[in-house]
Formats: C-alpha cells, sequence, structure tokens
C-alpha cells in the first residue's frame, strides 16, 4: 500500500487495541492513546526503509536516504543467504527482511530497551522520528508543499509537549509496565503493531508479503502470503484510495471513541 494508506491503517489499529483494553478493563489514559495511535502511524511507514523511493526516504533528507540505501543492501544480502529453492531470484531487498515479524518484534523491542535505559533524550527521540512519520503519512499533502525543516519543528515541539503530558501522574508513563524503572516500556508496542499493520496491509498487494520469515513454507522460506490473488490490488488503486482508507477512518473514530467511554 502506499504511505496515507497505511498510517491511516496504524492508527487505526491502536485505537481498536485502545478500545479493547477499555473492554477489558484496562483503559489507556487519553495520552497515551493519542500517542500511540501517532506512533503506530509513524511505525506503519518503517518497513519500507528498504526502498529509496518510499515516504520514509524523504521524511529526514539525505539522512533517511543513506538509511534506505544501507537498509537495502543489507536486506538483499539477508535474502541471498537465506533462501531457499523456491523462493525467486532478486535484483534488491524491498519487502524481505523489514516486511517480517522478526523484525517488527525486534524494533519494537529495541525501542522499549532504548526508552527505559537511555531516559528522557532516549523517550524524545522515539517520540520524534515517529512523529515526523506520521505527519508524512497522515498529513502527506501538506508535508510534501511545506519546507523538511517546518515538519522537523513540528515533530520536535509536539514529542516535547507530548513527552511532559504522559509525565504528569496519571497520564501515562507508566501505562501498563508499573514496575520501578519501567517507565515508557510500553512504547514498542505501537512500534511493533504499526510494522505488523504494515505487513498485513502489502500482503492484501499482488506482490504479497513474506510476513513468516524465517519460517520456511514448503519451497520458500520467503513465501508471500496474502488473500487469493482475485482479491489483491496494486498499490495505489481505487480499492485502496475509496475503500481502506475510508474504512480505516471510520473504524479509528469508532476505536477512539470506544476507548474514550463515549460509546
Amino acid at each position: 500500500m502506499m504511505g496515507p494508506a497505511h498510517s491511516l491503517s496504524g492508527a487505526a489499529a491502536w485505537l481498536g487495541v485502545g478500545a479493547a483494553a477499555a473492554a477489558a478493563g484496562h483503559a489507556m489514559p487519553w495520552p497515551v492513546l493519542v500517542v500511540g495511535a501517532l506512533i503506530c502511524a509513524g511505525a506503519a511507514l518503517a518497513p519500507d526503509l528498504d526502498h529509496k523511493a518510499a515516504t520514509i526516504s524523504r521524511a529526514f533528507g539525505p539522512v533517511s536516504k543513506r538509511m534506505c540505501e544501507i537498509v537495502d543492501k543489507l536486506s538483499y544480502a539477508v535474502y541471498k543467504a537465506t533462501k531457499k529453492p523456491g523462493d525467486p531470484r532478486r535484483s534488491g531487498g524491498h519487502r524481505t527482511l523489514t516486511h517480517t515479524w522478526l523484525w517488527a518484534v525486534a524494533v519494537g523491542g529495541g525501542a522499549s530497551l532504548l526508552a527505559i535505559t537511555g531516559g528522557r533524550w532516549a523517550v524524545l527521540g522515539i517520540l520524534f522520528v515517529h512523529l515526523v512519520l506520521a505527519v508524512e503519512g497522515l498529513l502527506w499533502r501538506a508535508a510534501r508543499v511545506s519546507s523538511d525543516v517546518l515538519v522537523w519543528l513540528l515533530g520536535a515541539t509536539s514529542a516535547w509537549n507530548l513527552a511532559g503530558v504522559l509525565d504528569q501522574p496519571g497520564n501515562g508513563s507508566n501505562w501498563l509496565f508499573t514496575g520501578p524503572g519501567q517507565e515508557y516500556l510500553w512504547l514498542g508496542l505501537p512500534i511493533v503493531l504499526g510494522a505488523l499493520v504494515h505487513d498485513i496491509g502489502d500482503a492484501l498487494t499482488v506482490s504479497g508479503c513474506p510476513i513468516l520469515w524465517p519460517i520456511p513454507l514448503g519451497r520458500k522460506r520467503w513465501y508471500p502470503l496474502g488473500p487469493p490473488k482475485f482479491m489483491r490490488f496494486r498499490a495505489g488503486a481505487w480499492v485502496e484510495l475509496k475503500v481502506l482508507m475510508p474504512a480505516f477512518m471510520l473504524l479509528g473514530g469508532v476505536g477512539g471513541a470506544a476507548a474514550l467511554g463515549f460509546i
């Protein structure tokens, strides 16, 4: 799928988790709901770090462009080193390593570890990166015509202010994990969810997505999971723009209202 649809699906997924948490009697404080939805929206773009033409490659200027080139080469190397006889030849690493459950868990777990060991500046860094990505995905029309510096300033000021809100007693810095030193341990959860939602979205397209790697399926280790081919669509097709994106907005709205106790 395209960047805006990925971000919308990520935000909707976290709002759905918020609704489920409320139904289970462990409601999220509203800052956790908002910040988690924004992080998840940003994280839903991150698997395309293996594609130099993706939205994420433009998000941080030359730094992200160079990082995309490196991750593409790394992903291709891992593909070649681990493929089975049934896996096709490839010329690049897009939709390989970064589009797997293992990558999602590793990145989310790394973010949680960084958050609880790196202190406030680590938390601010995690928020900044994902808020910039959320702006690039959710407000993509405005982001395209504005200066990168303005988007970065918006991400930085939003990260600073939202971290300040979360730090207030009862606002959720220790949501879910309440032990000493476990503040912000939950930050990895929307990152894992965003990456997995991205993978599921890509699995709906014609190419499928090797979500289960490194678990082999038959003669393939990079099996492109997806629904029957007649149900798949091309990225940017009308079904994505006219059906899925409105559905994500509707589901996100319902999930957010349920999470906050309005329905």
